[in-house]
């Protein structure tokens, strides 16, 4: 290879002849410019031109962090944005100056400098975020997953790193959140058990009242009728209690059914698709390796995980203010639920003593007659002494001997007849 004359820059062979041509001092400058004038691999990522206008604050900052930029990416992006830009936006000049081939230390000298507004030119990027859900982040969203049910030393022992959102919170939340369904679900099955027993003794206080009913209409004393008849009517009165009971209580069952079957599940799935952003947004976390051609898919993702961080801040304050609501609800469903139950209990058992105090009639005197305690047709009549003595008197008008008359005729013969004495 021929070396060039003093003074200038060895020349390749490879170089075009427009470039031999040049003077020495000027080929390290277009060199440098070549290594630029890369085209950048924009992954089917459009661009939008724009410009906006900052006003800095007292500490003399616009609010944005900057990336990429000499003299390993040959353009300069927005990282982090805390005003109107999105990360991933492309900053092509500042205050109508180029910042091509500068770095990102410079191009933020180039802003300080700046006192008062600074005016930011920039290529607004159009990114889909779907085009970002690559099987490493998914993979990467699986493995929080996995690591968010997993104790500390089990996540140590395989070597998987725990996110500072792991402990998070709202999953345990959402433990409560069980617990207190389990707490509503048993309330509600001890509830239909308790107003199933309470109809089963009302049917028998009527049943009661019934047949109380029918003995004092077929009681000949009025005494004992009056008083079976008051009797029996205290019985279907406890029976119209146990309806307005049951009446008063079962509305409780649809309240509870309705938080226990509406209101939990929805507080829980809305807290799975919180789970599911955050998943994304951890996983979206973690930065992927730097290019040299534009850093679209690392500017990608940082769009990604900034629109994931605005889905995980809107998920959670929703799932806070849900689960403030149900809270409030349960708390303040439980005292009413609690109250009418009790209060209903107190009315009914009070009732029932106030209608068996005035129906306080024994002891009844009633006339039984001869077959009252008969209990079966196979067993014989009940007979009293002054039957049996009616039988003696129809015995001995029938013509046989009393004992006197025995005794004075003298002893039985071995015929058995009678002989004198």
């Amino acid at each position: 290879m021929d070396r060039g004359t003093e003074g200038r820059f060895p020349i390749p062979p490879a170089l075009p002849s427009w470039a031999v041509s040049q003077p020495t001092e000027t080929l390290g400058t277009m060199f440098a410019d070549l290594d630029y004038d890369i085209e950048e691999d924009k992954l089917g990522i459009p661009t939008v031109p724009g410009k906006v206008t900052l006003q800095k604050d007292a500490q003399n900052l616009i609010g944005i962090s900057i990336g990429g930029g000499a003299q390993y990416c040959p353009c300069l992006y927005i990282v982090q944005v805390l005003e109107c830009f999105g990360a991933g936006d492309e900053i092509t000049g500042v205050n109508g100056r180029s910042i091509k081939g500068k770095t990102k230390v410079e191009v933020a000298k180039m802003i300080q400098e700046v006192k008062g507004e600074v005016t930011i030119h920039y290529n607004k990027l159009q990114a889909d975020p779907k085009q970002g859900m690559s099987l490493d982040i998914v993979l990467k969203k699986v493995k929080h997953r996995l690591v968010e049910n997993m104790s500390s030393g089990t996540a140590d022992a395989l070597g998987l790193s725990r996110a500072i959102l792991c402990n998070d919170g709202l999953v345990k939340r959402l433990e409560e959140l069980e617990r207190t369904a389990e707490l509503y679900k048993g309330m509600t099955e001890h509830t239909k058990n308790l107003l199933r027993a309470f109809y089963e003794l009302s049917q028998t206080h009527r049943a009661f009242g019934d047949v109380f009913s029918v003995i004092g209409v077929r009681e000949p004393q009025p005494a004992a009728s009056e008083a079976f008849v008051k009797f029996a009517d205290a019985h279907r009165s406890i029976e119209k209690f146990g309806i307005r009971l049951l009446k008063t209580i079962k509305p409780m069952l649809t309240d509870l059914n309705t938080y226990l079957n509406k209101a939990i599940p929805d507080t829980r799935l809305t807290i799975k698709k919180y789970l599911d952003v955050k998943f994304e947004y951890l996983a979206l976390g973690e930065p992927l390796y730097r290019v040299s051609t534009g850093n679209y898919e690392y500017r990608l993702i940082l769009r990604c995980r900034q629109e994931a961080r605005a889905r995980f801040s809107q998920m959670r304050k929703d799932v806070l203010e849900k689960m403030e609501l149900l809270d409030q609800k349960h708390v303040q469903d439980i005292v009413f639920q609690l109250q009418r139950f009790v209060s209903t209990m107190s009315k009914y058992y009070n009732d029932c003593y106030a209608v068996l105090r005035d129906a306080d009639v024994f002891p009844i005197e009633v006339d039984l007659a001869h077959t009252t305690l008969a209990y079966g047709p196979g067993q014989d009549e009940f007979t009293d002494g002054e039957d049996e003595e009616e039988e003696d008197e129809e015995d001995t008008a029938a013509g046989e001997p009393s004992r006197d008359a025995q005794g004075a005729a003298g002893p039985l013969d071995k015929g058995g007849s009678w002989c004198d004495s």
